[in-house]
């Protein structure tokens, strides 16, 4: 974290004027994408264009009482299709994970495979480029993964991304999310929610980002309730090509304990 303030610190001399966070869905505009963090913003991918989204590592920890288990993605890429002036296709895939636990006496078990698939779809309700803008993001996740890689079962969900821009290169971001999950005893489905704020601050071709990020389980079991700060660093070097650099802090024991990760994201 002290890394990523350090380079917004000694990027902000290179803004010789205000400018804005990557919000635009015009083939003209900066590429906007729906990473890094776990924020989507409203903009879509230009008609006919393919935009790629990818970590180039992903590393997960969680700790519970007596066994800590390490979770990594080998590339989680998003391919995006520009359908309309206004509407993407979505496919992401994790081509291989792997998931390893320890328990306290020391054995070790690791599972690895290919990760499940969710396919979104992306409809921007309002300009391509306007201060304000909304969008619609309904999504599927189909079960490819094996169990205990995933957990074998159809859910899905709405997204709602809300973006405003303010003078001086700020974006807020709000994320409502109504998520439609297996049950964990094996039967039957029920309601989720997930909910963040982003704040975003573009510093010349340095974007940083902070987030508080919630989700609600409303298992039959019991509500499960995670909550995470999530703070990350884009750099676009191009217009149409960017890097980025993150970690999430779980700040509940239902959460994991950290998320760190890499990305890249290009268009064309």
């Amino acid at each position: 974290m002290r890394i990523l303030l350090s380079t917004a610190l000694i990027a902000s001399p290179l803004a010789a004027q205000p400018v804005a966070v990557p919000t635009a869905s015009t083939a003209a505009a900066p590429i906007c994408t729906d990473r890094p963090t776990k924020s989507n913003f409203a903009c879509t991918v230009p008609k006919g264009f393919i935009q790629i989204e990818a970590d180039g590592f992903n590393w997960l920890r969680t700790s519970s009482p007596g066994t800590r288990t390490d979770q990594l993605l080998f590339t989680n890429p998003t391919i995006k299709f520009g359908v309309t002036s206004s509407s993407d296709l979505q496919l992401n895939w994790v081509p291989f994970t792997t998931v390893r636990s320890c328990d306290t006496a020391g054995r070790v078990t690791r599972l690895s495979g290919i990760g499940d698939v969710t396919l979104r779809f992306k409809q921007r309700l309002t300009s391509a480029d306007g201060a304000f803008q909304l969008a619609i993001l309904p999504f599927v996740k189909l079960p490819t993964a094996k169990p205990g890689v995933g957990n074998g079962k159809v859910e899905g969900g709405v997204a709602v991304p809300i973006n405003i821009s303010v003078p001086g290169g700020w974006t807020f971001t709000l994320g409502p999310q109504l998520d439609l999950l297996a049950d964990s005893g094996g039967s039957g489905r029920h309601a989720g929610v997930t909910g963040l704020i982003n704040i975003a601050k573009q510093f010349g071709k340095f974007t940083l980002y902070n987030e508080i990020w919630t989700s609600q389980n409303f298992d039959p079991a019991g509500t499960v309730g995670q909550y995470s700060y999530d703070v990350s660093l884009a750099w676009l070097p191009q217009p149409t090509l960017q890097f980025d650099i993150g970690a999430n802090v779980g700040l509940n024991r239902n959460t994991p304990d950290l998320v760190a990760y890499f990305g890249i994201s290009t268009r064309f």
